[in-house]
């Protein structure tokens, strides 16, 4: 296991720069999830970690070496894709065993090492079958065994998940979470699913546009993002953004004052509203439903509030219909405000 630092990381296509001078820190046996939107530089900046891309400027060092330089094979890392990669003319124990066979490993520590994995993937009863006869939950843990046999200093895992269908994602990433906890290996988790990052993580590098927005745990990304643009990607369904404007007694939105304490007057400003902080109220905000969705433990409100539509969670079945006036009231204490016109976070 080791640390993995990442200072001043730049990579550039000819003359456009998509990887801006990154600073990140990844502790010993420390799980952290890359997120962001589709292109954001979240993949490429795995693959720079990993050797497969190289690097136009700044240091990677994994441990105290710095392996800019060095070969993927030198890196000591494991990667699992996400398209599995398997061999499918090999069995399932010539998967798993192929990099220590090529390493030129012992034939008894290969054993020793592939029935290790297949024991904690669950994956004993397969190792005679092929990747075609297994499902997909089945290939990826193989894909993960033969990156646990080579028991290295750090896993890569870009956007495993992916291929899967829902109900199967749940469940392997309760086992991927569950495999972290019994290796402590340092983990770093490439995913566009914000559920996943949350879940998964010990730290969360939030990146957008090749930048990093905000690092930090799941619950601090939540409960304190540190502008617009990760406020409305941390969370699902998504923070409402709505623009107010400081007045004597609170912030105006939409006419209305919220009772908002710390804005200044006439300081525009960004609120933000958590879906489930938001009630169906006798007074506060009107507005006006557009849809309702139920989904068992939950009811989503969908509303316009002016010309805006903003989503409130309650776990109450209330009896309102599409058309129906409401009233919609932040709880106290967890309307986040920002600075509208550079979208950062203000402490009141």
């Amino acid at each position: 296991m080791a640390n993995v630092t990442i200072r001043d990381l730049r990579k550039s296509y000819g003359t456009t720069e998509v990887i801006h001078g990154l600073d990140i820190d990844i502790a010993d046996g420390e799980f952290v999830v890359l997120v962001g939107p589709s292109g954001c530089g979240k993949s490429t900046l795995l693959r720079m970690v990993a050797g497969l891309e190289g690097i136009s400027g700044g240091t990677i060092a994994i441990g105290d070496r710095v392996v800019n330089n060095l070969a993927p094979a030198r890196r000591d890392i494991a990667m699992v894709f996400q398209n599995y990669a398997l061999y499918p003319h090999k069995t399932v124990r010539a998967n798993m065993a192929f990099s220590l066979r090529m390493a030129g490993m012992d034939k008894a520590q290969i054993t020793e090492r592939v029935d290790r994995a297949a024991g904690i993937l669950g994956l004993t009863d397969y190792l005679d079958r092929y990747p075609r006869a297994l499902s997909g939950g089945q290939r990826q843990r193989v894909a993960m065994g033969r990156a646990i046999v080579r028991d290295p200093q750090v896993f890569l895992f870009d956007e495993p998940l992916s291929n899967l269908d829902a109900k199967l994602r749940v469940q392997m990433r309760a086992e991927i979470r569950e495999l972290h906890q019994r290796l402590s290996t340092t983990t770093i988790y490439v995913t566009h699913d914000q559920i996943e990052a949350m879940t998964m993580a010990d730290k969360i590098v939030v990146l957008q546009g090749g930048h990093v927005e905000q690092i930090g745990s799941p619950l601090d990304l939540y409960d304190r993002p540190a502008n617009t643009f990760v406020a409305s990607f941390i969370g699902s369904p998504s923070m409402n953004l709505m623009p107010g404007e400081g007045v004597a007694d609170g912030v105006t939105v939409d006419g209305h004052v919220l009772p908002v304490p710390g804005v200044a007057a006439g300081h525009g400003v960004t609120l933000g509203l958590r879906p489930e902080h938001l009630a169906l109220a006798e007074a506060g905000l009107p507005a006006t439903v557009s849809v309702v969705e139920p989904t068992g433990s939950e009811t989503h409100v969908i509303a316009r509030i002016g010309e805006r539509e903003v989503t409130a969670v309650t776990r109450d079945r209330p009896g309102i219909r599409p058309g129906d006036r409401i009233h919609l009231m932040p709880a106290p204490g967890t309307v986040h405000i920002f600075d509208r016109e550079s979208g950062a976070r203000v402490d009141p």
